[in-house]
């Protein structure tokens, strides 16, 4: 796969032109009172999943509008002591699967929360969530659902559902409150830049190939799905131009890496045609944290640094936890 983006050395310093929105932070900040009107709910059933070292317990919440949301709630069995928690977003198109399927947190002995994601988990990996809310005329998939008006946009109700998932998970007697980590590769990067930029109580965060940054720029240059749900949108709404980038500056990962201090692991894959590597790194540049990190794969497309970054994962935040 040929490189296709900005050379090396302008990827270092590239910065996106998204401008966020005056009452960006208003916004979010009724939103998420909106959501937390609504009693959190949040249930942890034990799950028998045949699993001898680590329990496991079938998760449900109040997400956006008191929407049940579902997930995955893991502990390394026989554990003492209160727990760090990493809370993991899922990449678009996959649900929370199978409970063994995530085995490596709390392998590592840390409380792992797995979001499933509202109305996905039929692409490559199945979900229990549905998306109670409806959608004005939009390109199959979800990256136009709503995307008019900032209000109905899909993600609006993704994101809320991701700041109830740590509240969910820092509710569990088990956890240590105080430290919580999210991850997530591509569309769960991108959620956990959005999770970490609205929820303060996130102390790390691990965000591989993250997707959902720089729209304007990665609508147009991106080789490959879901950002071209957008762009296919658009060549048939050609009215919509406006608005839609409109709405999409309230969703910005370059927007929430702006409120980011906490430490922060990024990674990508310089020949990446799904997320264009100019975009992650814009998430990277913008972000506040004084300790961040971004780990480049020079020859991966959007698999990224696989089980390679995961290692690095698994590394960077014992030394912060």
């Amino acid at each position: 796969m040929p490189l296709y983006d900005l050379p090396a050395e302008q990827l270092k310093a590239y910065r996106s032109a998204v401008v966020p929105p005056a009452d960006f932070d208003a916004f979010w900040v009724a939103t998420l009172a909106e959501a937390r009107a609504f009693p959190l709910a949040a249930q942890f059933a034990p799950h028998t999943a045949g699993l001898k070292l680590v329990d496991v317990f079938d998760v449900s919440f109040a997400g956006y509008g008191g929407h049940p949301v579902r997930g995955w709630f893991l502990l390394p069995k026989g554990a003492t002591e209160k727990l760090p928690l990493v809370v993991r977003y899922i990449g678009y198109g996959g649900g929370r699967s199978l409970a063994h399927e995530h085995l490596v947190w709390p392998s590592a002995g840390y409380a792992h929360l797995v979001m499933d994601t509202r109305g996905q988990g039929s692409a490559w990996s199945p979900g229990d969530t549905a998306d109670p809310a409806g959608s004005d005329a939009a390109h199959p998939g979800y990256m136009t659902r709503g995307i008019q008006h900032r209000d109905t946009y899909y993600y609006r109700r993704v994101f809320t559902d991701a700041v109830r998932a740590i509240e969910a998970g820092r509710s569990h007697p088990a956890v240590d409150a105080a430290r919580v980590a999210v991850v997530g590769g591509s569309q769960g990067g991108g959620i956990s830049l959005a999770a970490a930029g609205l929820e303060p109580a996130v102390g790390a965060i691990m965000a591989d190939v993250p997707y959902l940054c720089d729209f304007p720029r990665a609508v147009r240059i991106a080789q490959r799905d879901p950002y071209l749900e957008i762009s296919r949108y658009l060549s048939i709404h050609r009215d919509h131009v406006g608005a839609a980038f409109e709405t999409l500056r309230y969703f910005d990962g370059t927007v929430f890496a702006a409120r980011i201090k906490a430490p922060a692991l990024l990674s990508v894959g310089e020949m990446d045609t799904i997320c264009p590597p100019s975009t992650v790194h814009a998430a990277f540049n913008a972000l506040a944290s004084p300790d961040r990190t971004l780990i480049n794969y020079p020859f991966n497309d959007h698999e990224g640094g696989g089980p390679f970054q995961q290692d690095e994962q698994l590394a960077w935040l014992a030394k912060r936890f």
